[in-house]
């Protein structure tokens, strides 16, 4: 049985409302790291704001003044943790990750949603170090080919709401891959000056296997010189599903 629900589009990120970065920088793991947009832009926010909040550029830096930012935020959003950096870097200590969950935990007329590609980290901090689950809180993966797919197995393995992938910049394919437990997956093509190409029937197979265990599809982009060249549309048609999400208690 598929168990999502459809919502309309989103503004800049497609399928979030704002994002919020108490950690920005970041290091390459592996090949869908090769050409990151949030490295592209940090060293851009860099140089128009030498004094700013980039005025480390890319390198990893922990910002505790911005912790407790989406208390602020009276209006729910659905907020992307970390667009610009990991929250499971190994270089992030998981007093400073506890302190983030804690504001998710407070702030819960939002949603959030957290994307590592360390879910080792992640697996290892809900099972051992903080081990409550938020149930506005998503924690998910990226894939960006076959050979990363031990992600998905480590993903598995955390504890959350809500587990998602992010096949995205999908770089290669992903043949059956088994979404069981997994709610949500989203894919989408590379986008930049050094974007490489993708597949009509990568992203087939992926929402073959999304409606084989009733995981919500969201198709992002195709990709290109920018996000928006490819457009949006898979089929004649967009894909715009989530997850359902549990039944928060709402405090404001």
């Amino acid at each position: 049985m598929e168990h999502y629900k459809k919502m309309g589009e989103k503004r800049g990120i497609e399928w979030t409302d704002s994002s919020w970065n108490p950690v920005t920088g970041c290091t390459k793991v592996s090949a869908g790291c090769a050409f990151c947009y949030a490295e592209r832009l940090a060293k851009r926010l860099q140089m128009m704001n030498p004094n700013g909040k980039y005025r480390n550029g890319f390198k990893l830096t922990l910002h505790e003044k911005d912790i407790e930012l989406p208390l602020r935020w009276k209006e729910p959003k659905t907020i992307f943790v970390n667009s610009m950096s990991d929250l499971f870097h190994d270089q992030v200590p998981f007093s400073f990750t506890k302190k983030v969950f804690d504001t998710m935990e407070r702030a819960n007329w939002h949603t959030f949603q957290i994307l590592t590609k360390r879910p080792h980290l992640m697996r290892q901090f809900t099972n051992e170090y903080y081990k409550k689950i938020l149930p506005n809180v998503w924690l998910g993966t990226s894939i960006e080919n076959d050979k990363v797919l031990y992600r998905l197995n480590e993903l598995k393995k955390v504890k959350a709401a809500i587990k998602f992938i992010s096949f995205e910049p999908l770089i290669g394919p992903v043949v059956k891959v088994n979404l069981k437990g997994i709610h949500w997956a989203i894919a989408g093509g590379e986008s930049g000056p050094h974007h490489r190409p993708i597949k009509k029937e990568w992203i087939h197979e992926i929402r073959k296997q999304c409606r084989k265990y009733g995981t919500a599809f969201f198709f992002k982009q195709w990709g290109g010189l920018t996000s928006k060249s490819g457009g949006r549309t898979l089929d004649g048609r967009i894909y715009d599903e989530y997850p359902e999400e549990p039944l928060l208690k709402v405090k404001i």
